[in-house]
């Protein structure tokens, strides 16, 4: 899915939801009220799933990748593109859509953000699916999501040989 809202706007917007103390104390509130975060988590599944494509994977990557949520690549990827990537930028397994990556490529630098990409994401824990990625955000549970790449090789993932350029 292409996101429907502009990279720069979300990266405008994200200071909005940054993790400070009043959050981390609201989000601990709605922890121990189960009722009120499984609402809480509601709306933010409605939202973000409307506005990013997003999955609810518990561990947002959005502003390390141009806003676009890696979780819609059919294959999850969420450090960059498969080897399948078309010359054209189509999605190897649903040659009808552009790549995930290609379309957070061109989100990313069009926003001033391209070096974001070059963090590396940890993969997936499970556990967290269909919890609030706010309310981990906010309590620091996804804190070193996205790391710099190793120091054996320093350059930017997306500089690596990943055979693919923006369209």
């Amino acid at each position: 899915m292409i996101p429907r809202v502009g990279a720069r706007l979300s990266y405008g917007l994200h200071p909005v939801l940054a993790a400070n103390p009043l959050y981390r104390r609201f989000g601990a509130w709605l922890e121990r009220r189960q009722r009120v975060y499984r609402w809480f988590t509601r709306a933010e599944r409605v939202a973000k799933e409307r506005l990013y494509g997003c999955r609810m994977c518990g561990q947002c990557a959005l502003p390390d990748t141009g806003y676009t949520c890696p979780m819609t690549c059919p294959k999850q990827l969420r450090n960059g593109p498969c080897g399948g990537v078309a010359a054209s930028g189509r999605c190897e397994v649903h040659p009808d859509l552009v790549c995930v990556w290609v379309t957070a490529i061109e989100r990313a630098q069009g926003a001033g953000h391209g070096a974001d990409l070059g963090l590396l994401q940890r993969p997936v824990d499970h556990r967290a699916w269909d919890s609030s990625s706010w309310v981990n955000y906010w309590q620091g549970r996804d804190d070193g999501l996205g790391v710099a790449p190793s120091a054996d090789d320093p350059r930017p993932l997306l500089r690596r040989e990943l055979g693919l350029s923006p369209r």
